[in-house]
């Protein structure tokens, strides 16, 4: 065996047999000690990257340089390929010796590519061996599935190779994902295709939004980023609602599917108290009870969609038939003005029709459009709404204010009181024409 980094980690499973990177590790004691506590240490890795990668080693020794100084020393820049204005996380590093040279030379420039990962995060083997070893060639081999974004990380390469890194994988079917000031790359859960509380197509909704808005992605020209996320019902597993200035979460507007007989074999197994103390008291509407007979009684008229009961007894309750999808604008944590959860503007819409397919990008369109000439510089959908009012941003974005969009229509300062009677008319009287 060569000789291996110091203080290899114990949970470590994999270390190269021999050391075929040229540079000698640098003195790393203040890494060296994140490898000693009870847990896995990013050192490790970063150590057994290096057996083999010049880069890593430089990489090491920088890192070690800010530990001791508590200062970070990348400043960023221009790194593009040909086309693209986005993508690419540019890093450069800011130390240099007394001759005017990087002091860590095979990492003074250690760039971050972004990488659309493909709906729901469905790969196979063979993509990802792909990706692999196109990033051995080109890249650090530090790899990240999945940045906040959702992208793919390819971490580590430099101006060069970045071109050379983008043209192979395009040549097999990858693109770039965003960075900057531009729509952002869209997320997915695995939805329809393995999980049985799906309520919509999520992972078409997904490609339909992406695909529409590709050259905004590539190209940044907005005030601020802009994410889509889906999630194919309102267990929200893409954290759409805090995450996404656009989130389409799936859901159903008829009644909860109750099986009476699961139900009574549930409580068979749990017990009542069980069942009452961690199913019925814990909705937060007080819509559920137990019967006498160990039945359970639903008011789906107060029942929001939590899907707490749903997932606990996944074998007697599970969504209604009617599905669709509702859509809110505007989440994101920590904004300017504090944490903010998307603004339901959509309460609900069916999705069965290519036109209703349609319906839903030409909502993004419109939104996307306002956002880019009204909001301010650096400041993201939720911040824009905040500061024009509800109503203004639902005008400009050619939406009907719903009385669904919000939960206390007497205590919401987002709407008149003076005329609220005249505006439950007109949607009232909207509501009757469309049903006919």
């Amino acid at each position: 065996m060569a000789e291996k980094p110091k203080n290899p980690d114990k949970h470590s499973t994999y270390m190269p047999k021999e050391k075929k990177s040229s540079k000698p590790f640098h003195d790393t004691p203040m890494l060296d000690q994140l490898e000693s506590g009870p847990w896995p240490s990013f050192v490790t890795g970063l150590k057994r990257m290096a057996m083999d990668n010049n880069m890593m080693v430089d990489l090491l020794g920088q890192l070690e340089h800010s530990y001791k100084t508590r200062l970070g020393y990348w400043k960023g820049g221009t790194v593009s390929v040909f086309g693209y204005g986005g993508g690419i996380i540019p890093r450069f590093t800011e130390l240099m010796g007394a001759d005017g040279k990087a002091m860590f030379p095979e990492a003074k420039e250690f760039h971050t590519l972004r990488v659309q990962p493909p709906a729901g995060n469905h790969y196979t083997t063979d993509m990802l061996r792909k990706l692999s070893n196109s990033w051995d060639k080109y890249g650090s081999g530090l790899i990240a599935f999945h940045g906040q974004t959702g992208n793919i990380m390819f971490i580590g390469t430099t101006s060069e190779n970045t071109q050379h890194f983008f043209d192979e994988i395009n040549e097999y079917g990858w693109d770039l994902g965003g960075a900057g000031p531009c729509v952002r790359t869209g997320m997915s859960c695995v939805g329809a295709a393995r999980c049985e509380q799906s309520c919509a197509n999520e992972h078409k909704i997904h490609r339909l939004l992406v695909n529409n808005f590709m050259d905004d992605m590539h190209r940044p020209a907005l005030p601020y980023k802009f994410k889509f996320k889906v999630s194919g019902c309102p267990n929200d597993c893409m954290n759409s609602i805090h995450r996404a200035d656009f989130a389409v979460i799936g859901t159903w507007r008829d009644d909860m599917k109750v099986d009476q007989k699961e139900v009574k074999a549930y409580v068979g197994r749990k017990g009542r108290k069980y069942v009452i103390d961690n199913v019925v008291s814990r909705c937060p509407t007080n819509a559920l009870s137990l019967n006498d007979d160990d039945t359970l009684a639903v008011d789906n008229r107060n029942c929001v969609r939590c899907m707490h009961c749903i997932n606990v007894m996944t074998k007697a309750l599970s969504p209604g038939d009617d599905h669709g999808v509702s859509v809110l604008m505007g989440g994101k944590r920590t904004l300017k003005i504090g944490d903010t959860m998307g603004t339901v503007v959509v309460p609900f819409m069916k999705l069965d029709t290519d036109e209703d397919y349609e319906k839903l990008v030409e909502i993004a369109e419109n939104t996307i459009d306002f956002f880019a000439e009204n909001a301010l510089e650096h400041e993201r959908t939720g911040e824009m709404i905040e500061r024009i009012g509800l109503v203004n941003f639902l005008e400009g974005v050619g939406i009907d204010v719903d009385p669904n969009m919000i939960n206390y229509p007497r205590t919401s300062s987002y709407v008149r009181l003076d005329d609220w009677d005249v505006e439950a008319e007109k949607w009232n009287q909207r509501k009757a024409k469309a049903a006919g």
